[in-house]
């Protein structure tokens, strides 16, 4: 037991810290080394972004664990290179094996709807640097000028239910990949193992160690276990033969037919 306890401790927060690197290092150097970002999708830095920089603001009003304020700057930083790097080796429109940087792009275009003003599609980089820096400035503003709503429970509360909730969809575009094509090519199992693995290390410590961890944490991690655990299951029946037979799969399509579609946040 106290060998548990020593590991929620220092070895859980050290996991939490690191896990920005661990998780986009690699990939940062492959879109970096093959110059090319296709299959990589653009919204990834933009839910981690958007994610880290609300856990850091909900810091203010909640005084969380050190460990996780420490883990969302480090993101925050991780998933601006990211963004830097895909931007800089972005594929020309419409290049085989590439989600065009949209996870749900065939199903918007087979649906007639696009993203209002192309929200994150942008063919310039200017466009994705104003909309992070325009966030960061509003967020700062109420922060330092409006300590009245900065300070309010309610305020506070959203901050952090809305940036876990947006870090918890994370692993959507990975299900919805697996589910349109009835495939799991490109899903490494090595890759779920170690998502479900981190997923375990996260909830144990978030449930069992003595730091504060507020409930928004709880939640959210429940939920992106069970997505994991569901991608496990698609797993399981997209690699078996006599499924693949009865439900008739067909080859992924455009957009879907990637090499990588593996790409979150342990």
């Amino acid at each position: 037991m106290y060998l548990v306890s020593l590991a929620l401790e220092y070895g859980a927060p050290f996991f939490l810290i690191t896990s920005p690197l661990t998780s986009y290092a690699d990939q940062i150097l492959s879109i970096h080394r093959n110059r090319s970002s296709a299959g990589f999708s653009l919204d990834i830095p933009l839910i981690m972004l958007v994610a880290s920089i609300l856990k850091v603001f909900f810091w203010f009003g909640d005084n969380y664990s050190l460990t996780l304020l420490v883990q969302a700057v480090i993101m925050i930083g991780v998933q601006m290179i990211m963004l830097k790097v895909a931007l800089d080796n972005r594929p020309a429109p419409g290049v085989k094996n590439s989600l065009e940087h949209v996870p749900f792009s065939s199903v918007s275009k087979s649906d007639g709807f696009s993203r209002p003003y192309d929200f994150w599609q942008w063919k310039s980089a200017k466009p994705y640097w104003m909309f992070l820096a325009y966030l960061l400035a509003a967020l700062s503003f109420i922060q330092i000028c409006l300590p009245a709503i900065a300070q309010s429970e309610f305020y506070i509360k959203w901050l952090g239910y809305i940036g876990l909730t947006v870090e918890a969809t994370l692993p959507l575009p990975q299900i919805f990949a697996n589910h349109q094509s009835r495939s799991c090519t490109g899903f490494r199992l090595s890759v779920l193992t170690a998502w479900i693995l981190g997923d375990l290390m996260k909830l144990s410590y978030f449930f069992f160690s003595a730091g504060e961890i507020p409930w928004a944490f709880r939640l959210c991690a429940v939920f992106q276990c069970v997505c994991d655990l569901y991608l496990g299951v698609q797993f399981w029946m997209y690699t078996k033969p006599l499924f693949r037979a009865a439900g008739s799969p067909r080859k992924p399509s455009g957009n879907w037919n990637v090499e990588e579609k593996d790409i979150r946040m342990t």
